[in-house]
């Protein structure tokens, strides 16, 4: 008997050493498989590797968590597939602290920006914010992007870490209308970042008359009785 068990625990290992290769050769391949699932944008390739307990937190050979490469590459039925994904982790960031939620904002996809805040996605969190990233977009859904984010209390003059705000990345690199949404809904066109440039700064930079106009309109306002005895 003990001969015999000898040799079951020499069969053990001869088999173990010949499938554990075998089983990192498969998950090589799912690896691979699913960020070209995430680039072509086939969303049932996807859900089929999450079935079989592939991470949906996985991050590709540069570090971008699966979620943040989907959003950027406008893989939107991917990037559905992965937010409905049990164990997602919202808050994963890439190496400039970018969130999910700010590569949907900055992509004007509303639907995953909407689904991610369901699942608690930070709408203020420090550094950069979705609104910054919302207020650059130039989608059709800029706006619509904005006026989300502000309903679920985004800080509308929330400072980057060089203290710019989002009102400041609108008139440069933004639509007319989000400029505009913002200055309605009560963003500063006062304020200053680290460099001592305003709004009207950033709007002249650009070559943006219009925008510089609605700067100059907007601090107008906001000093009613300057120059008044």
């Amino acid at each position: 008997m003990t001969g015999r068990r000898h040799a079951l625990a020499r069969l053990a290992r001869v088999a173990i050493a010949i499938i554990a290769p075998l089983a990192g050769l498969a998950h090589a391949g799912a690896y691979e498989d699913f960020f070209k699932a995430i680039e072509l944008d086939r969303a049932s390739v996807i859900t089929d590797l999450l079935r079989r307990g592939f991470d949906p937190n996985a991050r590709d050979p540069k570090g971008q968590p699966a979620l943040i490469v989907a959003l950027r590459g406008d893989s939107h039925q991917a990037a559905a597939a992965l937010i409905a994904a049990k164990g997602l982790k919202v808050e994963e960031r890439n190496a400039k602290n970018e969130s999910a939620l700010m590569m949907a904002a900055l992509r004007g996809n509303l639907p995953a920006a909407r689904a991610l805040i369901a699942l608690d996605a930070d709408v203020n969190k420090t550094g950069w914010t979705p609104l910054h990233y919302a207020a650059s977009c130039a989608t059709a859904d800029a706006a619509a992007m904005v006026r989300l984010l502000l309903e679920e209390h985004a800080y509308i003059d929330a400072a980057s870490p060089n203290g710019t705000t989002p009102l400041m990345m609108a008139v440069r690199y933004g639509q007319d209308d989000v400029a505009r949404l913002l200055v309605e809904e009560g963003a500063d066109p006062t304020l200053r970042n680290d460099l001592g440039l305003t709004a009207m700064d950033f709007a002249r930079q650009a070559e943006r008359a219009d925008m510089a106009e609605l700067i100059a309109e907007a601090v107008r306002r906001r000093q009613p009785n300057r120059g008044k005895w």
